[in-house]
Parts: C-alpha cells; structure tokens; sequence
C-alpha cells in the first residue's frame, strides 16, 4: 500500500472521468455528489449543466455560499484486481461564478474535457476550487 506523492495525486485525479465533491450543509452534514470536472495546475473546475436535475438551485451551491471548503475525490475500483485500487482528493476552497465572462475560460477546459459538453457547453454556475491540499492512496506504487 503506498500514500501517492502530490504529482501522482495531481495526475490520476487530472485523468479521471467523474469525480465526488463534497460540501457540507448549513446543519454541518456532508453533502456528496458526483461531478464533471477539469483540474489543471491547482484549480478543479466544475459546472451546472444540463443533465436533468430537480432543481437549479441546487444543494451543492447553497452549501459553498454558507461554507467554501469542499473535497474533491476521484477512485479507481477493479473487483478482478485490487491491486489497481486507488484514490486521489483534493481539499480547497471553492467559490461559485455567475457571470458570463468569469464563466468562460472554466467552461472552455470543461469542453476540452468532456466532448459531450461542446455541442451543448454548460450553462449554469461554475464552481472554481482553488486546491490547497492533495492526498491520494494506491494498493501498488
């Protein structure tokens, strides 16, 4: 079992499809949900966009309006062989933008990211998470 050094966390958490950010609540409960996202250098982009959801007001943007500290964790799961498990999280700080001019430059490496996202870009808030920790675990180096 090894703890992954920062640029191994960076690079295997840069290469993930999906990933889980946790918030939490104005009760002080965890909130989990899984997400699109881009990380280059150390800010994690993530956006509204438009996959059905029940509301657009959503729970994730409530909770880092109230609290801006948020996690970041993409895994890797294999039942045939565990030793290609392992995790990557990122600890930071998030703020949500709005506006269509801060919203831009996020939503382009989203769309550089996911084909899905260039025929329809998202077009809800984004959340920037200036990343100020890096943690990550793997079963073999």
């Amino acid at each position: 079992m090894t703890r992954l050094a920062e640029p191994q966390v960076r690079r295997r958490l840069a290469g993930a499809r999906v990933a889980y950010l946790g918030t939490v609540t104005g009760e002080g409960t965890p909130h989990l949900v899984p997400v699109t996202f881009e990380l280059t250098g150390a800010s994690l982009v993530i956006a509204v966009d438009h996959k059905p959801k029940r509301s657009t007001a959503l729970a994730r943007l409530r909770n880092i309006e109230g609290n801006d500290r948020v996690s970041v964790l993409a895994e890797h799961y294999d039942d045939a062989d565990w030793a290609a498990l392992w995790w990557a999280r990122a600890d930071g700080r998030a703020r949500v933008l709005t506006g269509e001019a801060e919203r831009a430059e996020p939503v382009r490496r989203l769309c550089a990211k996911y084909p899905q996202y260039r025929a329809e870009p998202p077009a809800g808030p984004v959340i920037w998470i200036d990343v100020e920790r890096w943690t990550g675990w793997a079963y073999t180096g």
